[in-house]
């Protein structure tokens, strides 16, 4: 039998204990290494990868441009995280943190940074009026489903996803504590969802764009190979709401861009035109 943990009085960082991404974890912030971050043509210029968080951004921009937003044309560069991309000088210099995504708007005089996907999607929304209502109930209950979705997610990545598909080894009680709440979490949304078309009520929303990569994917099978583990299929109304949001042509285009797994015609490591998606049908 394993002898019990006992933390030490001080913590000390274990660099070679981190399971698949031990090699970019540590615990400073800052740059490891000088890069220069590319710039193209468009007015937006977003640094990320097709993870559930990068979809969030891509999909807001794809239906912001079939709304015929032409502002809305982005450049989309492939921050690879697992080479340590996010660690570069520049940029830190877009998001502190070393997070994707990041976004530099560029249609003012002078460039604005925006990080951490929910205020980019936030950001985006409000500037160009557009996935967010102006006020009242409807915008109190989007807020609301969006900030859900910021605190509830890493609940589902970083402790679900990461201790049932990425540590070094399974461990029953942090497995069966981060299923739990997932579980939880799909029975709020169910919930929610019998009761409304939408996350917010009526009106299809950056609520659900938000929400969708993380619950959605999840629910369609597509993160951790954990469909079955959680019984996925029980929960009808999310079901039947990632399955209508996954058949939306934006939303198509928007989950392969920065993506970097899975069947090749699934992947747009970079985005820079909409005549990019053609070589995948799209």
């Amino acid at each position: 039998m394993t002898a019990p943990y006992t933390p030490p009085e001080v913590w000390i960082w274990d660099k070679e204990n981190g399971g698949r991404f031990a090699s970019t974890n540590r615990p400073i912030a800052g740059p490891t290494h000088e890069a220069a971050l590319p710039v193209g043509r468009h007015p937006l210029q977003l640094y990320s990868m097709g993870t559930p968080n990068g979809v969030k951004v891509t999909v807001l921009l794809e239906e912001l441009l079939a709304l015929g937003h032409a502002q809305a044309e982005y450049d989309a560069w492939l921050i690879d995280i697992g080479t340590g991309a996010q660690f570069s000088s520049g940029f830190v210099a877009v998001n502190p943190n070393s997070k994707i995504p990041a976004l530099l708007d560029r249609r003012g005089a002078e460039p604005v940074r925006v990080f951490e996907s929910g205020a980019i999607l936030l950001h985006l929304a409000e500037s160009f009026g557009a996935f967010m209502p102006a006020g009242g109930a409807a915008r109190a209950e989007t807020l609301s489903w969006l900030f859900w979705q910021m605190g509830s997610a890493p609940y589902l990545g970083g402790g679900f996803g990461h201790f049932y598909a990425y540590a070094p080894e399974k461990w029953e009680y942090p497995i069966n504590r981060f299923a739990m709440e997932t579980k939880r979490q799909l029975d709020v949304l169910d919930r929610r969802l019998a009761e409304v078309e939408f996350i917010n009520g009526r009106d299809y929303s950056i609520a659900d764009i938000a929400i969708w990569p993380w619950y959605g994917q999840l629910a369609l099978g597509r993160l951790y190979n954990a469909a079955t583990f959680l019984d996925v299929a029980r929960y009808a109304h999310v079901q039947r709401w990632a399955r209508a949001i996954d058949a939306r042509p934006p939303v198509r285009r928007g989950r392969v861009v920065n993506r970097t797994y899975g069947a090749p015609d699934e992947q747009l490591r970079e985005r820079h035109d909409a005549a990019d998606f053609a070589a995948l049908g799209l």
